[in-house]
């Protein structure tokens, strides 16, 4: 397992490549984050996580399965990987990010162009969102005045006084 790299792997390329070829500027595996994002868009507040299938148990992935050889170590390891995942991405929403998860068999030739072209969708989805002007809006209402109340004057002035 030591040959088993995490960084610059096949399929974060991929998606690096495509995300600078449409103009969006990430800072990579940013040290500060929980969980050591794979790639950080701060102007968009979003980290995408690139997850390899087999090291990340893909659920219902063709590409994921169990070895059949010391299966309490895998099953142990492969749900420690999961339930970390969930915990760091939790950690990042309560701090107010996005987090995109990006699986290894989504970016396989048959549906790859697909996948990288809703990523960019999402993240532009976001971007409008978040960055939206709120317009405000007076209510209907009467608004009540800050001037003095009505004074009457001649004739309706005597009358009042009478009355």
């Amino acid at each position: 397992m030591a040959a088993i790299r995490s960084k610059n792997t096949r399929p974060e390329l991929i998606v690096r490549h495509y995300l600078w070829r449409a103009g969006f500027r990430y800072r990579l595996n940013n040290p500060r984050l929980p969980g050591h994002p794979d790639l950080v868009l701060r102007r968009y507040r979003t980290c995408i996580f690139v997850n390899g299938c087999f090291w990340h148990g893909h659920e219902g992935c063709r590409y994921f399965r169990m070895p059949t050889t010391n299966v309490e170590f895998w099953e142990a390891k492969i749900h420690r990987n999961q339930q970390r995942d969930r915990q760091e991405q939790q950690r990042l929403a309560q701090m107010g990010w996005h987090c995109i998860t990006v699986w290894e068999c989504q970016l396989k030739p048959a549906v790859r162009e697909q996948t990288l072209r809703s990523l960019a969708f999402t993240l532009n989805h976001i971007f409008l969102q978040d960055n939206s002007l709120n317009r405000y809006v007076v209510p209907e209402e009467q608004m009540p005045l800050a001037a003095e109340p009505e004074t009457l004057y001649g004739k309706r002035e005597k009358e009042q006084k009478k009355k």
